[in-house]
């Protein structure tokens, strides 16, 4: 308690007092906690979930592992802790494992189950949402679920999945989200509250190591914002705005030389210099330097993954080293001890000893292009302060534990798919969140290379502002539809969409209100309870004197109705006296008690029936995509009139364990049996060509494909998809893309157990996207050989382990 006042030191020991296991695990961590981790601890500690929105590097996992270390704590208790990503699983799963050993810490990522029940189970978020439609046995004693990177809800093609965890998860699961620095982080929190019960809304946006901002002007490192104005104040350095004019004016004048030249005037001075242009330094130089200022090790975002391996080229040809002899031993070191068991003929063609030459100078590359364990090295060698210059793609920004004491940023602006665009300030903070070490730097560096046209004022808007919105990406499909409808019927299922985080951002009373129904769902069924009578169904008594007590009430106050109209009302009163007087419940010696409990039965019926209205009043657009998407499948004869409302059929049982974009064109052709022919390189390249998404700029079909039994069963699916696409359009959802052969002859040649190099020339694209692409077949491949039946099953597994070899079998992610 030294250096507080003594008011300061009585309340900390009170706090101590009400928080002692929060108190016990700060005192056991590293580095001090911070404000916002003791308040998300606390509030853990108190039973409450939480969400934590701080910038990245803050230190939110601390959060995720008190979580944990409270689950094993309690016997029995058990704490699942989900990422977005399979190398972040990998990574939390070994630094868990160090904390609590390797009996109490599993990982299951899809393709790879270690210790499945064990107390805690690292995971990424789609094996989550599996388990919970599975309703597996391994749910039983989870007392807290963390969701690392939970902002990954915005993602449109996988964000879904986070909601059906959130929505799902029963209710004495405590949820720990962690987030960016997000914008909406109280709107967020708000439904979290909603859907989840008492949820702590923790928002930090202080750094845990300052971030200073610097321009690089040629070969000066000026600051960003003037130092004598303040923090507070941010203004802009004004030597920047000074080298902006002076470039402006060179640029005019440059404009006016040749202006003049063109109209066959002699300009009365020089050429002022090149077209305007400020010269830039080359990377090796600005490599060093930074090495000069000791602002290595740098990450260096470049928006391309040719510029990334341009940059190391550049650098390499340069003869820059950046390690001594002993960095360079080690590094070679780890490196042949990770890559001992590929072949060398396959390591020949991944480019591995230019690979491993540039990292022993101490640069290398990351972006999705490189094979899966290439990307590892270079994480595992620059979290050890080998490696110190990495050129990177803005993927780095995202979730890998890999900061770095200096950000460069080359340019502000990245190509989108369509057109060059400028970084939003939410990006610009993703990307330089990563400069500062905690522990380790006392101040994080952001760099900004001069470009033509650069406005330092538009630079310092980019890094004050913290506008990075967390929108919701969910949507129904097929595979949610069947699942919702089996597990709660299809009123239950549209109240449960009702209350998603896209229907709360459309329209926030609409969440409440589906919450005001489903309480009132739950004390109505305790009012049925209560008015429960042996003599008979008191639930139809009492309604019988509901309907007899309005209509007198009616008849009493409308005495300007016709006689005809009054005659027809009296009749029924009679009708209704004559039913009660003979319905069995009249003669219950409790009749009246168990009356009070049918009152206010129906009173809070009625009620409910309001809120239905209101409900259905509002946008609704979630549940009415939810209701075309039901019609698609009765039409197609998945779900089925039950007892109890829709049922599902054989299929639609067997769709309950197909998941992703295609899982309707799957399951048909499942039950249609336009695969039963294929041998299974055959079925390799088809799931492919299913999972498959071209880039915007690549032809969708390739050449060469597999004659046979392949072409047809292609052709079959083909046709099959063009009938559902015509049948979604014309219940009005949006279709979907046919599928997409370009990468099926190289995934065909793969299974077939052609050589690396070959295969690698057919699919046109760099072995990291190849092995991508092959996990996601592998993925479908999997659900089939458990959801197919007979030899398609058998040949599902043989195709999934004819993928899953070589680079493929070894890369973990």
């Amino acid at each position: 308690m030294s250096g507080l006042s003594p008011s300061e030191s009585y309340a900390a020991a009170r706090e101590s007092r009400r928080h002692p296991i929060t108190t016990a695990f700060a005192e056991a961590q590293r580095f001090e906690l911070d404000p916002f981790q003791v308040a998300g601890c606390q509030a853990l500690e108190d039973g409450r979930s939480v969400l934590v929105a701080a910038p990245t590097g803050a230190g939110k996992t601390i959060v995720g592992e008190f979580a944990v270390h409270l689950a094993m704590r309690t016997p029995g208790e058990k704490a699942f802790y989900t990422t977005p990503m399979k190398a972040l699983s990998n990574q939390k799963f070994r630094e868990l494992q160090q904390v609590y050993g390797e009996d109490e810490v599993g990982l299951l990522t899809g393709d790879t189950n270690i210790n499945a029940h064990a107390r805690v189970v690292v995971m990424t978020t789609e094996v989550l949402r599996n388990m919970i439609y599975a309703g597996s046995s391994a749910l039983r004693g989870l007392r807290y679920v963390v969701m690392d990177e939970v902002h990954y809800l915005a993602d449109r093609f996988r964000g879904a999945v986070w909601e059906e965890v959130i929505i799902h998860l029963p209710q004495g699961v405590r949820l720990v989200s962690l987030s960016a620095t997000v914008s909406n982080a109280e709107e967020f929190g708000d439904w979290l509250d909603t859907v989840r019960g008492d949820t702590e809304v923790i928002v930090s946006e202080t750094r845990p190591v300052p971030l200073e901002q610097h321009v690089l002007v040629r070969g000066d490192l000026l600051p960003l914002f003037d130092e004598r104005a303040g923090a507070a104040a941010a203004q802009v350095n004004q030597e920047l705005m000074r080298v902006r004019s002076s470039f402006a004016q060179s640029h005019r004048a440059n404009e006016d030389f040749f202006d003049k030249r063109r109209r066959g005037r002699r300009p009365s001075y020089r050429r002022p210099g090149p077209a305007g242009r400020m010269e830039r330094i080359d990377r090796p130089q600005v490599i060093e330097l930074l090495g000069r200022q000791n602002l290595l090790p740098a990450i260096f975002f470049i928006f391309s993954r040719m510029g990334c391996d341009q940059a190391v080229q550049q650098v390499r040809r340069s003869g820059v080293r950046l390690t001594t002899q002993d960095e360079r031993a080690e590094i070679r070191r780890i490196v042949d001890k990770r890559m001992a068991s590929l072949p060398d003929e396959d390591l020949g063609v991944l480019g591995f000893w230019e690979w491993r030459e540039d990292l022993e100078r101490g640069v290398a590359a990351h972006h999705a292009g490189l094979l899966p364990a290439f990307k590892e090295v270079v994480e595992e060698l620059f979290q050890r302060k080998l490696v110190k210059a990495v050129f990177a793609t803005e993927t780095l920004a995202l979730g890998i534990n890999m900061p770095a004491r200096t950000v460069v940023l080359e340019k502000l602006e990245k190509f989108n798919g369509e057109a060059r665009v400028p970084i939003t300030s939410g990006e610009y903070t993703q990307l330089t969140g990563r400069a500062g070490r905690r522990g380790i730097d006392v101040e994080g560096h952001a760099v900004v290379q001069w470009t033509d046209g650069l406005d330092p004022q538009a630079v310092a808007s980019l890094a004050s502002r913290r506008t990075y919105p967390l929108n919701s990406s969910f949507r129904p499909t097929y595979n949610m539809a069947v699942n919702l409808i089996d597990q709660f019927g299809k009123e239950r299922a549209r109240e449960i969409l009702e209350s998603s985080f896209a229907q709360f951002q459309a329209d926030r009373a609409v969440v409440g209100l589906a919450r005001q129904v489903k309480e009132a769902e739950e004390s109505l069924a305790g009012y049925e309870k209560a008015m429960a009578c042996d003599r008979g169904d008191f639930a139809e008594y009492a309604g019988i004197r509901r309907e007899l007590s309005d209509l007198e009430k009616a008849d009493r106050k409308d005495v300007s109705a016709s006689r005809a109209r009054r005659q027809q009302r009296l009749d029924r009163i009679q009708s209704l006296r004559k039913r009660m007087q003979r319905h069995p419940c009249h003669q219950c010696p409790d009749r009246e008690k168990h009356a009070r409990w049918g009152e206010r039965f129906w009173r809070l019926r009625r009620d409910v029936t309001k809120l239905r209205r209101q409900i259905e009043g509002r946008t609704g657009s979630v549940a009415r995509q939810f209701d075309r998407i039901l019609d698609v499948l009765a039409e197609l004869e998945y779900v089925e009139p039950g007892e109890a409302g829709l049922a599902l059929t054989a299929a639609g049982r067997r769709m309950r364990r197909i998941y992703g974009e295609r899982d309707l064109l799957v399951a048909e052709s499942l039950r249609q049996g336009l695969w039963s022919r294929l041998d299974a390189a055959g079925l390799a390249s088809l799931a492919c060509a299913l999972v498959y998404e071209p880039r915007r700029d690549e032809a969708p079909e390739a050449h060469g494909l597999p004659r046979g039994a392949f072409r047809e069963a292609l052709a079959a699916t083909e046709e099959l998809w063009s009938r559902l696409d015509d049948l979604e359009r014309d219940h009005g959802l949006p279709g979907s893309n046919p599928p997409a052969t370009a990468l099926a002859t190289a995934m065909h040649m793969w299974a077939r157990g052609q050589a690396l190099d070959r295969v690698l020339t057919a699919a046109d694209m760099a072995a990291g996207d190849f092995v991508r692409w092959a996990k996601q077949t592998i993925d479908l491949l999997d659900q089939l050989s458990i959801v197919a039946e007979g030899d398609l099953a058998r040949t599902a597994r043989t195709a999934l382990d004819a993928v899953r070899r070589g680079i493929v079998a070894y890369s973990s992610v």
